[in-house]
């Protein structure tokens, strides 16, 4: 063998090997990242590790907040998915749901086509009994728990609702206020939780509260 290709077959040696490599170093682009864990729980006033995820509203799925045990679990209680929604909304939704997402329309509508114009297979717009309870008990669940719920809120003054965010009670002084207030201050600002936005939105939360609060005292 010739000096030539001897280094002609090295170089493509090392070509591969050098290829070998850059595909061992691509990055994986289909993993996903993990946010980064806050280390406490981000219900005010503990500390416990913050362990358990839960989502921050029905729009924001994906973006968590993280809590201990007993507070994920109380989070859990109060969560409602359809909050915000009407009726109409929210059986709009329990129907999507039920088929996956997926878009349906009546048989008759565009006869044997499909919403494009072409012939398609023939679709079923039949739904079965126990779904259609399904749909109504679930329907009306939501409606009841939205009317309690409406009751509840409606049975709280501005100052009870503003007295529930500092996690007091009546009767309290101003000063009792005062020092709750700058607690949660404390607690929540963000140069303690590294400009983490749910603590942020929290002490917006309990700066409305405490303006609230003091409006009243000084009338």
């Amino acid at each position: 063998m010739s000096k030539a290709s001897t280094q002609n077959g090295g170089a493509r040696v090392a070509q591969s090997a050098s290829g070998e490599g850059a595909r061992k170093r691509r990055p994986r682009y289909y993993e996903p990242e993990t946010p980064p864990q806050p280390t406490h729980c981000q219900h005010p006033e503990c500390d416990l590790p913050g362990v358990y995820r839960a989502p921050k509203s029905r729009a924001q799925l994906n973006e968590y907040f993280w809590f201990c045990l007993d507070h994920v679990r109380d989070y859990n209680k109060a969560w409602d998915y359809y909050a915000g929604m009407s009726q109409a909304e929210i059986e709009r939704q329990v129907r999507n749901d039920v088929v996956g997402q997926r878009p349906t329309w009546p048989l008759g509508k565009w006869g044997a086509h499909g919403p494009s114009g072409r012939p398609s297979a023939p679709r079923s717009t039949f739904i079965p009994d126990d779904v259609a309870e399904a749909l109504d008990s679930a329907a009306q669940a939501r409606k009841t728990r939205a009317r309690e719920e409406q009751k509840r809120n409606s049975r709280l003054s501005k100052e009870e609702q503003a007295l529930a965010v500092l996690d007091l009670t009546a009767p309290v002084t101003m000063a009792e206020i005062r020092t709750r207030y700058r607690t949660l201050v404390k607690k929540l600002h963000p140069d303690i939780n590294g400009g983490d936005k749910s603590a942020e939105e929290q002490l917006k939360v309990v700066n409305q509260a405490y303006s609230t609060l003091k409006a009243v005292a000084v009338r």
